[in-house]
This record gives C-alpha cells, structure tokens and sequence, in this order.
C-alpha cells in the first residue's frame, strides 16, 4: 500500500520513482506502534543539492516499538542488479517487511521461528550478504536468517542464539564476505562464519577493550577490505574501539577517545573510509574522525554543535547515512528521534580544513516528520560501496 504524503505533489514523485529515473532516496523506518496505523517506512528523493523531497509512505503490514537499541538497523536497502529492497524491522510484529524501492510494492511480512515471538523490546536489527539477510530478535537473543528471494521476499532458514558474555543480545551487526560481526552493548563483541548462511560462532567472543573505561560496544561497521572492524561505544564521551579481523576472527580491540560528546553508540565510514562519522546519541551532536584505513588508527577530527531542536524538539540522535556513494559522502543525514509522536532528519555539511575540519548544519534542517514517526535508522540508496 502506497500512502503519499503530499498530494500536490504527486507528479514530481512519479518522476522521481518512475521506471527509468536513476534512484537517490532516503528510507526512514517510521517504527510507530499502536494506537496509529501500522508501520510505515518514509522515503524521500533526494535532490541534486542533497535536500529530501517528495515524501511517500508504505506501510510495512506491521507494527514498529517507536525506540530501542541506537546501535541496530531497522532498515537496510539490499542492491541485486536493478532491483533494490528496502527492508525494514517491525518489532512490536516481530517481522521484517520487503519493499520494492521502485514500485513501492509490499513484500512480506515475514515470520522467523515460534522460538522468535518473544516481545522485541529493543528492535530488531538488521544485516545482509548478497544471499542472506540477518535479523537480531531482542526479545529472545535469536539471529534469524532469512534468504533474499526475487521481489524482495524472504524465506526464513533458521536461528543461532547469540548471548553476550555478560548475558547482552547482539544489537550492531555488520557483516564482509563470510564473517557477521556482532557487538552485544553488555561490554562483549562476537564474530560468526555464514558461509553456510546459519551464523556459526568462531569462538572468539570477548569482553570489550574499553568495557572497563566506559568503552561499552554497541554498533559496528567494517572495512570494505575486510581489515578492521569498527567499533561505536556507549560512553560519556566519544570513543570507539578498532580490532583486526584480518584473520578472519576478532582480535583484541584499541580504544580512540575522540573528544567530550555524549555517547557513541552509532558509528558510520565514510564511502571513501577516510572519516568516521559517530552519532552522539544522548549528547544530540555528530562527530567526524579521520581514519587511517591500512593502519587502523584513528585521531581526532571535529564535533558539531548541538544540533536544531534537541532537547526541545526531540531527544536522541539515531546512526547517520551520506547523501553520496563516494568521497567523504557529501551531506550527512541523521534521524532525529521526537518526544511528541514527530521526529526530524537533521542535515550536515563536512569541512575539511587546514587545521582540520567543521561539521555544520544546513540552513534547511531538520525536516520533520509527517504525521507521526520514531525515527532512529534511515538508508541511502546507492548505499555506500561494500
């Protein structure tokens, strides 16, 4: 079901999603849970100056938890050729839902196992291969895995419970080539084999580097190389932790803090892997770090300021995606998660400089919701290469 925002509108969205136009969009998982209507995922063109325009709404068939975990991904776009799915989490459900990026179609919902239906919480997250998609059931610890189907259906295989060392369920999940990368948010991280598609453990679960110096792991993203993997922490200031999984297994982490912001619990690289771009979560600013992609290190880069609204208008910040596919990512676009049944997308501009580099806000932003959303995971389509 297609549920256009804006009907004056309607023409320039044909166009924008016609069946020849180049696709650039926004996806946001709208998440909201009953009393309204059922989840809706929010999809935005995105214009040649990187605003978001030409807002349409599908519902999911599902029902969403409106918050949860920062470090999971509620939605992922899968590329398969010309086709590109969008796939969004419905936690309250307890489904995933496929949709079509170019006719707005509906696929789904989809069941994981009985063993699955256990009240998601914290959200379900998401990650995917080219064959499989991953889904983390906070409810009952459980990595679903589903395969991609043609029309972005999904047919589940089978589950893997994945607990932390100290009893956490994975919540950031990222996955290269045949090794899921999870980080549980109770201070321990995980890696798994999916050659065969169920998650097999590779017995190299661990506590966090930084778990004793408020270094709590929460989110994750990897090189494209497959090198290190990148670690967003729940912290009082701005830290993430860097292991070499070069081996193909986890290593023992090192601890960058990056300066005084408020929680890291979101983590993002740049399409060209010279930045990190860190969600301040609990702090409502965005932090950019440069990164040394062959040697894993990272130093110091610059912090936004608080961005418009916080704290007045909304409460947290969810984890960023770039307007390109290349370079530094050109915008960066955060979620904005609201205290009054609205949220915001805020947009920022990265700067690099002699002495450094400045992160600031657009004139136009944030955009608001419309009608109600919980807005915590947002996707760009071409999404950043892998």
């Amino acid at each position: 079901m297609n549920l256009t925002v804006l009907p004056a509108a309607a023409l320039l969205a044909m166009a924008a999603w016609g069946a020849d136009a180049p696709l650039h969009f926004l996806a946001a998982n709208d998440d909201t849970v009953a009393p309204f209507p059922p989840n809706t995922v929010s999809l935005y063109a995105i214009a040649a100056d990187g605003s978001l325009t030409n807002p349409e709404r599908v519902s999911t068939g599902g029902n969403g938890m409106a918050g949860g975990y920062f470090g999971a991904s509620r939605i992922l776009i899968a590329p398969r050729g010309r086709e590109a799915c969008i796939y969004a989490s419905n936690s309250q459900s307890e489904t995933i839902s496929g949709i079509d990026a170019r006719t707005h179609k509906l696929a789904g919902p989809f069941h994981g196992s009985h063993g699955d239906n256990i009240l998601a919480t914290d959200g379900i997250g998401l990650a995917a291969s080219d064959t499989y998609l991953y889904a983390a059931f906070s409810g009952s610890g459980n990595i679903g895995t589903f395969r991609i189907r043609p029309d972005c259906a999904l047919e589940f295989v089978g589950d893997r419970h994945a607990q932390g060392l100290s009893g956490g369920t994975a919540e950031g999940m990222a996955i290269h080539g045949n090794l899921l990368v999870t980080a549980y948010g109770d201070g321990s991280v995980e890696s798994f084999n999916i050659a065969g598609g169920i998650p097999v453990s590779n017995g190299d679960a661990r506590f966090d580097a930084g778990a004793k110096a408020d270094c709590v792991s929460d989110a994750v993203d990897i090189t494209r190389d497959g090198h290190f993997a990148v670690f967003g922490c729940g912290s009082t200031t701005s830290a993430v932790e860097i292991s070499d999984i070069s081996s193909g297994k986890l290593t023992p982490g090192l601890v960058y803090n990056l300066g005084g912001a408020w929680n890291s619990s979101s983590v993002r690289l740049s399409p060209d892997e010279r930045l990190l771009y860190i969600s301040n979560s609990s702090g409502g600013r965005i932090t950019a770090a440069f990164f040394d992609k062959s040697t894993g290190k990272v130093r110091p880069g610059c912090t936004s300021l608080p961005l418009r609204g916080f704290y007045s208008k909304y409460a947290y910040i969810g984890a960023v995606a770039t307007e390109l596919d290349e370079g530094a990512g050109g915008l960066i676009y955060v979620p904005e998660l609201g205290t009054d049944n609205k949220s915001y997308i805020g947009l920022l501009r990265f700067t690099q400089t002699i002495r450094g580099c400045t992160l600031a806000e657009t004139a136009n932003s944030p955009i608001e919701s419309s009608p109600a959303a919980a807005w915590l995971s947002i996707g760009v389509y071409p999404p950043r290469p892998f």
